[in-house]
């Protein structure tokens, strides 16, 4: 089984090219991105990432295109692909990535400091702001008795 599971954040934005369609029916995108993953602390207490090298094709790489920028944390799920080529000086390179098959945000766009006027906040949800010092929203006077809990 080859099944890979990541969560991090870009190094840059994606790179997006295209290129004609296995099925003859126009081009498709190929988006290639950095996720630099942090790695679990060390014994020192030192924290250090993998930069991961991930590729997405046709719909995930146009998701790509649009959506993700530098510093957007997302999770993947994919399947690692080796592979090699010969470069301009006759060396054989060799290449491991990540074939993107799923990707998602891994954080809103308010925490990811990328939110504009305020970011989204859902309808009959106090705003972070009301909240007391502690943490917690003080409750207005005269509805204790509609409280599902005492």
């Amino acid at each position: 089984m080859n099944k890979v599971i990541l969560m991090g954040r870009l190094t840059r934005d994606p790179e997006v090219r295209y290129s004609q369609s296995n099925t003859g029916d126009g081009q498709m995108a190929i988006a290639r991105y950095t996720l630099a993953v942090d790695r679990r602390f060390n014994r020192n207490g030192d924290q250090s990432a993998d930069f991961i090298g991930c590729v997405a094709f046709g719909r995930s790489a146009e998701f790509a295109e649009k959506y993700l920028k530098q510093g957007t944390k997302i999770a993947i799920t994919g399947r690692i692909q080796t592979g090699s080529y010969t470069n301009k000086d006759g060396n054989k390179v060799y290449t491991t990535d990540v074939v993107v098959e799923e990707q998602e945000f891994a954080e809103s766009k308010a925490a990811s400091g990328q939110a504009s006027g305020g970011g989204y906040q859902p309808a009959g949800r106090p705003a972070p702001g009301n909240a007391g010092a502690e943490g917690f929203m003080s409750i207005p006077e005269g509805i204790e008795d509609d409280l599902p809990f005492k």
